[in-house]
C-alpha cells in the first residue's frame, strides 16, 4: 500500500519531465563489429567508443608517471594527499564468556582504539618533490630501471608515493596484501627475485619469518614507528640487510638527486599479486598503458557527475587491490583530494577522542566492498526495529517515494534533508555517489543504500583487466542486479557455455560467459604461461569464468560463475555466489557459504553470524548462553534458516536454490583465520574441507 502510494505521487511529480525528456530511453551500449561463431555474440561497446576504445585520460597521460606529471601542471598548488597522525592509543577491556571443554570461563580481552590529528595534506606540487625524491633515493640504495619493488603494506599515502616513486625511474613494483600470510608473501618475493621490500614498521616482524626462505631480499623499507626490538632482531638474523625509514630514504634522495627515467607505455609497471582462494596468488601483468587506458575508461563515466578538481575521496580500500589502485589515480589525474583512512578508523565508534574517518573527511565520493555497505544498511535496519510506528511509516513512505523518483531520474533533496539527513551524515553527510566491486551485491542493499545514502552503483572487473570494465551509470543505480554497459576501454562478448543453457542466441537476454578485449587487458600472468594461455585467446579476448547476460538497453548482468555452477542430481544448475549475495540480506548473517552436493537435490549453507543479532534473537526466545553456545541451539538455528528462507522467498528464487539446511561458525571469518582471502572473498574449499563432518550430517537429515 505504502510504496503504491508513493508511486503515484512520484508519477504525478514526474510526469511532465518524463514526457519531455528522460535518460531511461538511450542504449547504454551498441554491438560493434560482427561475430566469427554461432557460439559467440557480437562485441558491445559504449556508444563513445564505437569506433576506437579509450586508450587514456588525456593526451599528455601515456604511463602512470605522467598522471603526477599532469596533476601538478594543471592543479599544482590544490591539496592532494591527506593523511592523519596517531595521537594516541587508548586500551580498553571487556570481560568475555568462552566455552571451554563445555564449561563457562571468563577471559578479559583488551582492545586498541586511535585518537587521530585531522587531516595533514600536501599539494600536487609537494607530491610531485616527494616523488622524485624518493625515487632519487630508491636509486641510491641500488634499485634501477627494470627492476622490481614489492609493496607489503596497507594503504596509505606513503604506499602511493613509494609507487609513484617507483614509477619515476621505470622502476616495476609488485604488489602483496598486508594480510596475504608468510606463505604468500615468500612466493611472490620469490617469482620475482625480490631485493628490495616497502613495508610497516608493524609488519616488520614478518621479515623475522620470511627473511630465510628469500635469498635475494636484502633491502627494507618502511614506514612508520619501528619497534626497536624487532629491528634488533632483524639485523641480528640478517647482518647483510639494509633498513631504511622512509624518511631516511628521502633524506638519501634529497642528498644524491638524479633525473627521472620515464617509463614507456609499454613497460610493466605493476605486477599484482592475487589472493587467490586455492594455491599459489598469481602475479597479473599490468603495462602503463594497461593502466591509463583503464583511468581513461573510468573518467568516461564520472566526467558526467563529478567535478575536476573539487572532489574528496575516502582512500581506505586495500591498495594492493586493482580496483583501489585505479581508482586514486583517477583522483590524482582529476585533481581531487584523497583522504585515507583505515578500516579501523572508518567510524565514529572505531576511535577514541576525535571523528572517525568518514566524519572528519566527509568525502564525496567513496569506494567500497558489498560488506561495507551491508553493514551499513544493517546498523539502519536494527535502529529501525525500536523507532515509534510513525517514524517507520514516515521511512517506508519516504524510502518508497524517493525510489520512484531516481528510478524517473529527478531530484530528491527535499527529502534528503528531512528524512534521511542524519543517516546520511553517519557517511560525512557530503557523499554525491559510492561505487561498489568486489563481489555481487545484494539487490536490497543497492536499493537501501541509494535511497538512504547516496547512489550506489556497481561495477565489475578483474586484476586481469584492471578493474574498470563495467561501470553502472551514475544515473542507473536503479538498474538491481546489473553491473552496468562496458566502459570506454574495453569490449565485451557473450560465449556459450558447454553442457548449459548459457547461449548468446537466447532471448530477449543474450547470455553467456564474458569475454573481454581492449587496452586494459593484461600482458598474461608472470612466469606462468600455461595459466596465460588458459586466459587469454590468441586474438586478445580475455576469458573471465563469469557467466553474463545482456539487457536490451546494453547493460551487463552477472548472473553466475563457471566455476561455481553446481548441477544437482535433480538436473537444476545452481550459481553458489549468487545464492550467497541475496542470502546475505538475512539480519542474522554476517558471511555464508553455500555448498551443494552434485548427488544431492538441495544446497546447504554454513552460516558466520552476526553475535549482537543472534543475541538479541536468543532474548526473544528466552534462551541463555553465550554466544558460541547459542551458535549450536536448535531454535537458534531454525529461527536462522527460517530468515534464509525468506529471503530466498524475496528474491524468487526456485526450490533448488533454497537451502535445505544450516550450521552456524561463531568464529569471525577473517583472512588471518583463513577463512577469507586477502580480498575479503571466501576460501571456499578451506571452509567446506573444515565443515565436512557437518556437512555430511545435514545431507543425512536431509534425506531422512
Amino acid at each position: 500500500m505504502i510504496t503504491t502510494v508513493a508511486m503515484w505521487l512520484g508519477l504525478a511529480f514526474a510526469l511532465p519531465i518524463y514526457l519531455f525528456g528522460s535518460h531511461h530511453g538511450k542504449p547504454r551500449s551498441i554491438e560493434a563489429g560482427s561475430t566469427t561463431s554461432s557460439d559467440r555474440s557480437k562485441a558491445r561497446r559504449a556508444p563513445k567508443a564505437a569506433q576506437k576504445l579509450t586508450e587514456r585520460p588525456y593526451d599528455d597521460v601515456n604511463t602512470v608517471h605522467d598522471i603526477i606529471l599532469h596533476a601538478a601542471k594543471t592543479r599544482g598548488n590544490n591539496p592532494a594527499m591527506g593523511a592523519r597522525k596517531v595521537v594516541n592509543t587508548v586500551t580498553e577491556e571487556k570481560e568475555l564468556i568462552k566455552n571451554v571443554d563445555g564449561k563457562q570461563v571468563k577471559e578479559l580481552k583488551k582492545w586498541n582504539f586511535y585518537e587521530l590529528s585531522a587531516y595533514q595534506w600536501m599539494t600536487f606540487n609537494e607530491v610531485k618533490e616527494a616523488v622524485e625524491l624518493l625515487g632519487s633515493g630508491l636509486r641510491k640504495v641500488g634499485l634501477k630501471s627494470g627492476d622490481s619493488l614489492t609493496l607489503f603494506a596497507a594503504t596509505s599515502r606513503d604506499w602511493q608515493l613509494m609507487a609513484h616513486a617507483a614509477w619515476s625511474q621505470a622502476i616495476t613494483i609488485t604488489t602483496a596484501y598486508d594480510t596475504l600470510g608468510e606463505e604468500g608473501l615468500t612466493f611472490s618475493l620469490n617469482e620475482c627475485s625480490i631485493t628490495t621490500l616497502f613495508t610497516n614498521a608493524d609488519l616488520l616482524r614478518v621479515i623475522l619469518s620470511v627473511g630465510s626462505n628469500v635469498p635475494t631480499l636484502s633491502k627494507i623499507i618502511y614506514n612508520g614507528q619501528a619497534d626497536e626490538k624487532i629491528v634488533g632482531q632483524i639485523k641480528q638474523k640478517f647482518p647483510h640487510y639494509e633498513l631504511y625509514s622512509i624518511e631516511k630514504l628521502r633524506e638519501l634522495g634529497t642528498q644524491n638527486k638524479v633525473e627521472t627515467v620515464p617509463p614507456k607505455p609499454e613497460d610493466i609497471a605493476l605486477i599484482m599479486y592475487t589472493s587467490g582462494s586455492t594455491g599459489n596468488p598469481k602475479g597479473v601483468l599490468l603495462t602503463h598503458a594497461n593502466i591509463v587506458a583503464a583511468v581513461g575508461g573510468a573518467k568516461d563515466v564520472t566526467d558526467t557527475i563529478l567535478n575536476h578538481g573539487e572532489e574528496v575521496y575516502l582512500a581506505y580500500l586495500p591498495l594492493a587491490h586493482v580496483l583501489e589502485l585505479v581508482v586514486e589515480q583517477l583522483c590524482l589525474c582529476e585533481g581531487y583530494r584523497i583522504g585515507y583512512g583505515s578500516v579501523r578508523t572508518l567510524t565514529d565508534a572505531n576511535v577514541r577522542n576525535c571523528k572517525g574517518d568518514l566524519t572528519e573527511l566527509r568525502p564525496t565520493v567513496m569506494t567500497g566492498v558489498p560488506a561495507v555497505w551491508e553493514t551499513i544498511r544493517k546498523g539502519v535496519s536494527s535502529k529501525l526495529k525500536n523507532a515509534s510506528p510513525l517514524l517507520k511509516t514516515v521511512f517506508q513512505v519516504a524510502s518508497a517515494l524517493k525510489w520512484e523518483l531516481i528510478k524517473l531520474g529527478l531530484p530528491t533533496g527535499f527529502i534528503d534533508k528531512t528524512v534521511f539527513k542524519k543517516i546520511q551524515e553517519q557517511t560525512g553527510g557530503r557523499l554525491k555517489i559510492a561505487l561498489s566491486g568486489g563481489a555481487p551485491m545484494p539487490q536490497e542493499t543497492q536499493k537501501f543504500m541509494t535511497t538512504c545514502v547516496c547512489p550506489i552503483v556497481q561495477g565489475y572487473g578483474m586484476t586481469e583487466t584492471c578493474a574498470a570494465s563495467v561501470i553502472q551509470l551514475p544515473a542507473d543505480p536503479w538498474m538491481l542486479g546489473r553491473v552496468g554497459p562496458p566502459t570506454t576501454c574495453v569490449e565485451i562478448s557473450l560465449n556459450a557455455v558447454a553442457d548449459t543453457s548459457y547461449h548468446p542466441s537466447n532471448r530477449p537476454y543474450p547470455q553467456g560467459e564474458v569475454w573481454m578485449r581492449g587496452p586494459t587487458i593484461m600482458k598474461g600472468y608472470h612466469k606462468n604461461p600455461a595459466a596465460t594461455t588458459e586466459t587469454l585467446t590468441s586474438d586478445g579476448w580475455l576469458m573471465t569464468g563469469d557467466i553474463g547476460e545482456f539487457y536490451p538497453d546494453g547493460t551487463l548482468a552477472i548472473i553466475d560463475r563457471k566455476k561455481n555452477l553446481v548441477k544437482l542430481s535433480n538436473g537444476e544448475y545452481i550459481a553458489l555466489e549468487k545464492l550467497e549475495s541475496q542470502y546475505k540480506t538475512s539480519p542474522y548473517v554476517h558471511n555464508i557459504c553455500v555448498y551443494a552436493n552434485s548427488h544431492e537435490s538441495f544446497p546447504i549453507a554454513i552460516v558466520n553470524p552476526l553475535e549482537k543479532e543472534v543475541m538479541h534473537l536468543a532474548k526473544e526466545k528466552g534462551l541463555e548462553g553465550h554466544f558460541d553456545e547459542l551458535c549450536h541451539n536448535e531454535v537458534v538455528v531454525g529461527e536462522v534458516l527460517k530468515s534464509l528462507r525468506a529471503a530466498a522467498k524475496s528474491a524468487g528464487f526456485k526450490p533448488a536454490e533454497i537451502l535445505g539446511s544450516v550450521v552456524l561458525d561463531s568464529e569471525m571469518w577473517t583472512p588471518e583465520n583463513g577463512k577469507l582471502t586477502a580480498a575479503q572473498k571466501l576460501k571456499r574449499a578451506d571452509i567446506v574441507k573444515e565443515n565436512k563432518d557437518k556437512i555430511d550430517a545435514m545431507y543425512k537429515a536431509g534425506r531422512q
